[in-house]
């Protein structure tokens, strides 16, 4: 079948403005979109920009907005975003500079993730072995595991779009990720971050992040519960949370 991708162009510092473009592709309902898109870019328009890597839905890479939504090309199948004729708008994601075309920058999102500590902070002697941790202890914080850096949560979040400082979904749900994982003993390392106005009380509980993930990591829910483990902590100490704006 015959449909029309309309992309969003757009290159800094040539002086033009974004504007859209549009091609004709011949696909099947079961392509991907991704399929779509390197079909324009080998045989229609060598210029067009994009990331793409695993095309497996593990790299992140190829996230961007599929008629008005926030997912993964190489996870979208033709026939659950156009049908014969019919036109898909793709735009690059929100809240981080483009760089050229559907490719954007995304260092602020990555700067905001380091900020959390992503990672296991544990200041006991290491065991000869591993870490034993039990299965019920692992399926506290599983999903979070499965984040994959897309940045399509970011992209989806409505704070971002008027609290560019808001650190946003991917970095606070590492940041539950690694305060529930039974072998780490970082959660007052972390703690100024995530006790922020910029942090967890920034939230608002939308749940677009939520369903934008293509990992389905229920990222409001861990969210709240970050929210939760903080209120317990600072009240537990006769001390208030750090919700100032």
């Amino acid at each position: 079948m015959k449909i029309i991708l309309k992309i969003e162009r757009f290159t800094p510092g040539t002086g033009e403005q974004a504007k859209f473009q549009e091609y004709e592709v011949t696909v099947a309902p079961t392509d991907r979109l991704l399929d779509a898109l390197i079909q324009v870019k080998q045989f229609q328009d060598g210029t067009l920009g994009f990331r793409k890597s695993c095309a497996h839905g593990v790299c992140g890479s190829d996230a961007m907005q599929i008629n008005g939504k926030d997912g993964l090309a190489c996870k979208t199948l033709i026939r659950d975003v156009a049908k014969e004729g019919d036109t898909v708008e793709i735009r690059p994601l929100k809240h981080l500079p483009v760089q050229r075309d559907l490719i954007v920058d995304q260092e602020e999102f990555f700067a905001a993730f380091r900020q959390v500590k992503p990672f296991l902070i544990n200041r006991d002697s290491p065991p000869d072995k591993e870490r034993i941790q039990s299965p019920e202890a692992r399926a506290q914080f599983d999903d979070a595991t499965n984040c994959i850096l897309c940045a399509s949560c970011y992209s989806a979040c409505p704070v971002l779009e008027k609290r560019a400082s808001f650190l946003g979904p991917a970095a606070l749900t590492q940041g539950f990720r690694f305060n529930a994982d039974s072998r780490d003993q970082g959660f007052e390392d972390r703690l100024p971050d995530l006790d922020h106005s910029d942090g967890v009380w920034a939230c608002e509980n939308h749940f677009e992040c939520t369903r934008a993930c293509p990992r389905a990591i229920k990222i409001t829910k861990r969210i709240n519960q970050t929210k939760r483990e903080i209120e317990t902590f600072r009240n537990n100490r006769g001390e208030t949370v750090n919700q100032e704006t």
